[in-house]
């Protein structure tokens, strides 16, 4: 089975801040991995953009590696248009959207940190869950 995801911002800017953990390691793996397929919409990799932006200068990573990587994110990603809103059903606007992108593609799985961000989203039939959960499931991490 493929698994459907969509990656909360909170994930990437970990991976962007460090080569350590399981978020740079899922993002290493995006495109290359057949057990899952990440979605995308617009607004969210606009959200992408403007948090990863909010690093240059507290960090080493530079604006081409930025570009580079939101670049590759929108090649490999598969674009989810989303016509429904279900707003507001969690406490913030920006997780309502990445909810609302997982459940106009079909998504099991929402990788976050703030697991307690997506209360409920159970009964849509998605789940919150780690980096390092996800990829035990994918049998990456043991």
């Amino acid at each position: 089975m493929k698994y459907r995801v969509v990656i909360d911002t909170n994930v990437l800017v970990s991976a962007l801040r460090s080569r350590d953990g399981a978020s740079f390691l899922l993002i290493s793996l995006l495109g290359e991995n057949e057990s899952f397929d990440i979605y995308i919409s617009v607004a969210l990799v606009l959200e992408y953009e403007d948090a990863a932006k909010r690093l240059i200068g507290k960090t080493q990573i530079t604006e081409d590696v930025i570009d580079d990587v939101i670049n590759y994110i929108c090649e490999i990603g598969n674009e989810q248009q989303v016509f429904f809103l279900w707003r507001p059903f969690l406490k913030d606007p920006k997780d309502d959207m990445v909810l609302e992108l997982a459940v106009a593609a079909g998504c099991q799985f929402i990788i976050t940190h703030n697991k307690k961000d997506f209360n409920n989203i159970e009964e849509f039939g998605i789940q919150a869950i780690s980096p390092v959960e996800f990829l035990r499931k994918i049998g990456v991490l043991s």
